[in-house]
C-alpha cells in the first residue's frame, strides 16, 4: 500500500494558521520514541493541545537525511530555542540495506500521517462524478458467452466510444448521491469501484475487454471510466482552512448515521469553497433549545465542540475527511468549522 508522507515544515501554512498559538499539553513528555503502528497525528497529540500546529514547532536537523520523515525507533525530543518550544528528531538504530550502487531507505518504512488502512480505498479507487459523466460512460453489455456476471480472468463486452485510444478502464457502479442538506444541491455521485479492465479489441461501438481486477462481480450496465492519472502519494500540511469555512457532515462511509473515531465522512464543502488536503476542522454538535423556566421563552444553547477531522481528498463541491477525534458521539448533520 502506498504511503502518505507527512511534511513537517510549515512554509505553506496560511496566515490564519500562523496567528494561532501553539499550546503544549500539561502532560507532554520531553522525549518520545516512535514505535511501529504510530501515526504522526498520534505523536502530535502526545505533545500538543492543537496537534495541527505541529509544523510550527518542528525543528529540522540538517545533519539528518530526510529529516521530515519519521521512522519507528526515532526519538522525538522537546527542546527550547530562544524560549520557544521546538521538536527535533534523533534517528534510532535501523537496518539500512546497502548495495554497491545505491544506498536506499524504503519510504514505506516511514510512519504515515494518519492510519492509511482507513482511507486507502478512498485515495486509490473512490471517485465522485456528475450524473452526466456516469450516464455518458461506456457500459457493460455482457460477459463472454453471454454470462450475466463477470470476475477476474474473464472477458466482457462493453458498448461506448473507445476512439480516444484509452486502453485501461476502471469499472464503476452508481452509488450514493451526495445532496447538500443545507441547499439541496446535488454535489456529486459516488462511483463505486468494482474492478479494472483492459481493452483488447474494438469493433464499432463494442469493445472486448479482459478483466484484470475485481472487488466484486461485474454486472451488466456497470460503467467504464478511464483510469485517473493522479498521483496517490500526497503530502499533508496540517493546517486550518484559509477561509472561514463552515459546513456539515452529510454522509458517513457505510450509509449509517452515527459517526465515530477513524470513520470516513463526506462534508458539503470542497475546492470551490477553499477546502484543501490536510485541512483540520473542528466538529460541533448543536446545543439544542430549552425553555427558560424563569422567563418562559425558548433559548438556543451554544454549539459544543465534539471532535476533529482532517480532509484527505477534495472534489469541486465536497470533500472526504477522516475523523481523528471524537469526544462524544457524532452524527450526520453535525457542523464543521475552523478549529
Amino acid at each position: 500500500m502506498k504511503k502518505l508522507v507527512f511534511a513537517f515544515f510549515a512554509l505553506c501554512l496560511s496566515v490564519s494558521a500562523l496567528a494561532d498559538e501553539v499550546r503544549l499539553k500539561d502532560t507532554h513528555p520531553d522525549r518520545y520514541t516512535v514505535v511501529k503502528g504510530d501515526t504522526l497525528w498520534d505523536i502530535s497529540e502526545t505533545f500538543l493541545q492543537n496537534p495541527w500546529m505541529w509544523p510550527e514547532i518542528w525543528h529540522v536537523n540538517p545533519q539528518i537525511e530526510n529529516p521530515h520523515l519519521i521512522y519507528p525507533g526515532d526519538d522525538i525530543t522537546l527542546i527550547y530555542l530562544d524560549g520557544k518550544p521546538r521538536l527535533t528528531v534523533e534517528r534510532g538504530k535501523r537496518v539500512v540495506k546497502l548495495s554497491p550502487k545505491v544506498r536506499a531507505t524504503p519510504l514505506d518504512e516511514a510512519i504515515p500521517a494518519i492510519p492509511l488502512d482507513a482511507i486507502n480505498n478512498f485515495l486509490s479507487r473512490s471517485r465522485v462524478v456528475t450524473s452526466a459523466e456516469l450516464d455518458a460512460a461506456p457500459h457493460v453489455l455482457t460477459g463472454a458467452e453471454q454470462h450475466l456476471v463477470v470476475g477476474e480472468g474473464d472477458d466482457l463486452y462493453a458498448r461506448g466510444d473507445f476512439s480516444d485510444g484509452i486502453k485501461t478502464y476502471g469499472v464503476y457502479r452508481a452509488g450514493q448521491r451526495f445532496i447538500d442538506p443545507e441547499t439541496n444541491e446535488l454535489l456529486g455521485l459516488q462511483a463505486l469501484d468494482i474492478g479494472t479492465v483492459k481493452l483488447e479489441k474494438e469493433q464499432g461501438e463494442v469493445g472486448t475487454f479482459a478483466v484484470t481486477r475485481t472487488t466484486e462481480e461485474i454486472r451488466i450496465a456497470d460503467r467504464l471510466l478511464p483510469n485517473e492519472e493522479r498521483a496517490i502519494d500526497s503530502t499533508f500540511f496540517p493546517s486550518v482552512p484559509v477561509e472561514d469555512i463552515s459546513g456539515v457532515i452529510m454522509a458517513v462511509e457505510g450509509g449509517v448515521s452515527q459517526v465515530g473515531r477513524m470513520d470516513v465522512v463526506a462534508i458539503n464543502r470542497g475546492e470551490r469553497e477553499g477546502v484543501a488536503i490536510g485541512n483540520v476542522m473542528a466538529i460541533f454538535k448543536d446545543g439544542g433549545v430549552i425553555r427558560d423556566r424563569v422567563k418562559g421563552d425558548v433559548v438556543k444553547l451554544p454549539e459544543e465542540k465534539a471532535g476533529l477531522l482532517m480532509v484527505f481528498r477534495t472534489f469541486e463541491k465536497m470533500s472526504f475527511a477522516l475523523v481523528l477525534e471524537a469526544d462524544r458521539p457524532l452524527a450526520v448533520l453535525d457542523k464543521v468549522h475552523r478549529p
